[in-house]
């Protein structure tokens, strides 16, 4: 709220350099900001009194606007990369996937292992559990398992990410 739309009967005011000049009737308030030929905008109003400050509202947002660019600039976007593995796979064919899922890794993002059974290989799912684990011990170095081999229907899937 800006200028005339604070009803409040009093506010916390605080000057244009950021020091406080007390507590005084909304009205009184507003007159000085117009001497200063600024804004009075509330910045805090679920203080009791509200907290009201004297300054350029236009600068005020341009900063704010400015403030949450920076902050979304500097996040990062987690993406969680599939790598998909059959039971009967082979240990080259094995050693080609962890390379995958260490450059993965490497670049920030977590890694989902899944492991799908079709057909008769639905009868020796806990047998194959081992290559979920070998997968993941292999990555030990780098990984560390988010969350823990789950049976998901036909698969079995488990979840790395970057060691801290």
């Amino acid at each position: 709220m800006i200028n005339e739309q604070i009803k409040d009967k009093e506010v916390r005011l605080i000057g244009e350099d950021g020091e406080q000049l007390g507590i005084m009737p909304a009205r009184e308030a507003m007159k000085i900001a117009r001497e200063a030929e600024l804004d009075l905008v509330k910045i805090a109003p679920t203080a009791k009194p509200p907290v009201c400050k004297i300054i350029d509202y236009g600068k005020y947002k341009y900063e704010l606007v400015r403030k949450e660019k920076e902050a979304r600039k500097k996040q990062k976007t987690v993406e969680i990369k599939e790598i998909r593995l059959s039971p009967n796979i082979e240990t080259n064919d094995l050693n080609t996937k962890i390379n995958a899922a260490k450059k993965f890794i490497s670049k920030g993002n977590k890694v989902k292992i899944t492991l799908r059974f079709r057909g008769r290989e639905m009868a020796h799912m806990q047998s194959s559990r081992h290559i979920l684990d070998d997968f993941a011990e292999h990555l030990s170095d780098i990984a560390t398992v988010e969350k823990a081999p789950k049976l998901e229907g036909r698969s079995i899937s488990i979840v790395l990410t970057e060691k801290k």
